[in-house]
């Protein structure tokens, strides 16, 4: 094997010139641009999480802040930006990706801490400094994280609800998804909407701190409750949405509605088109952050879904068994590789009825 000092498929930035592979991205002119929005706005360090307002395992390509600010493009990490250095956090599965993808603009931490990343900005940043970030990128349990680990440090965390990154990148970013919201078949589902509501007001009644409203930021939650799908996201039949429940009404909020139609929407509450989100509750109102109810009912499977589950893992075996048999007769003569045999046992699947595509980029084979 090659030694680590002698690669060519991943940067080396104390060469002189620094050498950088061509899987490299150039981030000069995007991180010049980033900090004279910074500046604008007094900021001295930016934070720029992996994740969407959902906190999504999975985002659009228009959410992908971070890949297109460093380049990275795996899907866990965080960067920072100050007005002379940029660092990215990613864990042990990424760091030869981001070393072939980030050119030398960039540190590469070897860790995911908070407590880490707050280090590093406090010997980045001078006192008196604010350290900013988009609050809906962040969840209430990391933004406390990120407090504590500033307390008492002399710097300020701020808020900013304007984007900076979207700021910069400006009409290059993706546009907003435009696929259609539809019904899932009551055939797949085994409740109405209507007794989902039910069954989740009742466990509000029943909750120890009784509470009278709960927000849904998760897409698959408010998918789940109304029986709803779209494919706003890669691999994941949801669309961006919030859902406001309360013991009496229901409001839902999505940025695309306004522009495209939606197929069983039938509740007598409001659909809020354009880009309106239900505003954050009041922290003195917001009784817990980790209490939801719609994800505890979803997480219990009604006999009509179990059902639904094992016919699906059926459909799929025999696909994965037509792939296996292919392999066989493939492999000995050299014919096939990991993203031909990806492709192919894709193709197998989608033959499969009610197939709808992968849950995620298909893991093929190994060498």
């Amino acid at each position: 094997p090659q030694a680590a000092s002698t690669r060519t498929d991943v940067r080396n930035c104390s060469a002189d010139p620094p050498y950088l592979p061509s899987t490299a991205t150039n981030t000069t002119a995007r991180l010049a641009a980033l900090r004279g929005a910074m500046r604008a706005h007094g900021v001295h360090a930016y934070i720029v999480p992996s994740t969407d307002a959902h906190m999504s395992e999975y985002i659009a390509e228009r959410d992908s802040r971070l890949g297109w600010l460093t380049g990275f493009t795996g899907s866990a990490g965080t960067a920072v930006v100050t007005h002379d250095k940029a660092a990215l956090w990613t864990d042990s599965r990424y760091w030869t990706q981001a070393e072939r993808q980030m050119d030398c603009n960039w540190e590469l931490q070897r860790t995911t801490w908070i407590t880490s990343i707050g280090l590093w900005i406090m010997e980045a940043v001078p006192v008196g400094g604010n350290i900013s970030l988009d609050p809906f990128l962040f969840s209430i349990d990391t933004w406390n994280s990120y407090s504590q680990a500033l307390h008492g440090s002399g710097r300020t965390l701020l808020p900013i609800e304007t984007n900076l990154v979207d700021q910069v990148w400006g009409d290059q970013r993706p546009p907003p998804a435009s696929g259609e919201i539809y019904s899932l078949p009551a055939a797949f589902t085994g409740s109405s909407w209507q007794e989902k509501v039910a069954g989740i007001r009742l466990q509000m009644e029943q909750h120890v701190r009784r509470p009278t409203a709960v927000l849904l930021s998760g897409l698959e939650e408010t998918a789940w409750l109304f029986n709803l799908r779209g494919d706003d996201i890669p691999y994941t039949p949801v669309f961006y949405s919030y859902t406001l429940l309360t013991n009496a009404s229901i409001s839902c909020a999505t940025e695309t509605w306004g522009y495209r139609g939606c197929h069983g929407c039938p509740w007598g509450g409001d659909a809020v088109p354009g880009h309106a989100t239900p505003s954050l509750p009041l922290q003195e109102k917001l009784l817990e952050e980790s209490y939801s109810p719609v994800m505890l009912a979803k997480a219990v499977k009604n006999a009509k879904e179990q059902e639904m589950l094992r016919a699906a893992h059926v459909r799929d075996a025999v696909a994965v068994i037509q792939y296996l048999l292919w392999l066989e007769k493939m492999v000995p003569q050299g014919q096939v590789d990991e993203f031909s045999g990806a492709q192919h046992v894709d193709m197998l699947r989608q033959a499969q009825e009610h197939s709808c595509g992968p849950s995620f980029q298909t893991i093929s084979a190994s060498g």
